[in-house]
């Protein structure tokens, strides 16, 4: 094995944990193909597989999808899942410039497996299509937009820009514009934990409700299966609202949780749907939606929160 990403995957597991090596290189190098065949084998329509892996291959990535959905049904044997997360602890994420090791508390990830943040140079980025939009056959972004996702510090985006042919190396400069762009399109900022990647945070996606998986999933089984955990926060309509309706629309809230009161004069955010994101706090025109923390939602995946109270413990 002469490749020094692919060796420096295989010695980020110890070697208890080396099994994982493999699936984590299934993934990482073939994620847009991983994508196309989770929405196949849920029905739902996408486009033609991007390539083809051969036989033994694609048994392989099928078992391992196979894997994640027997492990997913409950928060102590998931190995696969999100934390939303507003824009400022998004930049908190892709903006660290020292190695970061938080033991998080299952209050801020609510999982007994892939919770905690352990980013080896978290300098190290790798931006790239996104590959839920790239199979869906009517994506919410032209192809040449689709660069919306991001793997942060090594081995994972080395890795990622030398054997992914969709990622590219990347500066933090250039991820923060990523989340700038994103955030203006509406999308949902989401921090991914896997086993496959260490057991811990590694990637963010910027979702939305009608390409990608994550959400598609949370909204269908309306949140029955542990897919994503909230941010923490929830949103609430102030006194300022005029019922403009403007935040019915999917773009204010990709989680269905905002709707208008039986007058039809003011909005009414739905508690349990509420995941925290904020896009629809930004985007109200009459600045009439405020975000509180929430216990209820669990904690934030704050950084600088997390970091001082591990100092204090």
């Amino acid at each position: 094995m002469d490749n020094e990403t692919v060796k420096a995957l295989y010695d980020y597991f110890s070697l208890d944990e080396k099994n994982n090596f493999y699936p984590s290189y299934l993934y990482l190098k073939y994620i847009d193909y991983f994508l196309n065949k989770v929405i196949q084998s849920l029905g739902m329509p996408t486009n033609e597989l991007p390539y083809e892996l051969g036989e033994d291959l694609d048994h392989m990535m099928d078992m391992y999808i196979q894997h994640i959905s027997d492990a997913a049904p409950l928060p102590e044997t998931s190995i696969y899942h999100a934390k939303v997360v507003r824009l400022k602890e998004a930049v908190k994420l892709v903006t660290q410039k020292e190695d970061v090791k938080i033991d998080v508390s299952e209050r801020v990830v609510p999982f007994k497996h892939a919770k905690d943040i352990i980013l080896h140079n978290p300098q190290s980025v790798a931006i790239g299509k996104c590959a839920c939009r790239a199979a869906s056959p009517n994506p919410c972004l032209p192809p040449e937009q689709q660069d919306v996702c991001m793997f942060i510090g090594d081995p994972v985006a080395p890795f990622m820009a030398e054997h992914n042919d969709i990622f590219h190396s990347a500066t933090q400069e250039e991820a923060m514009k990523v989340l700038e762009f994103s955030h203006e399109q509406g999308f949902v900022h989401t921090a991914w934990f896997k086993r496959e990647i260490g057991n811990c945070f590694h990637m963010i996606c910027n979702c939305c409700s009608c390409c990608c998986m994550g959400i598609k999933m949370w909204n269908l089984l309306e949140g029955t299966v542990p897919i994503m955990a909230p941010s923490g926060y929830v949103a609430e309509v102030t006194d300022d609202c005029v019922g403009c309706q403007s935040c019915v629309d999917d773009s204010y809230c990709h989680f269905n949780a905002i709707s208008m009161n039986e007058g039809g004069d003011k909005a009414v955010i739905d508690f349990d749907k509420c995941m925290g994101c904020g896009i629809c706090a930004d985007r109200c025109p009459e600045s009439a939606i405020n975000m509180r923390r929430e216990p209820s939602k669990g904690e934030p995946l704050d950084i600088d929160e997390l970091v001082a109270q591990q100092e204090q413990g």
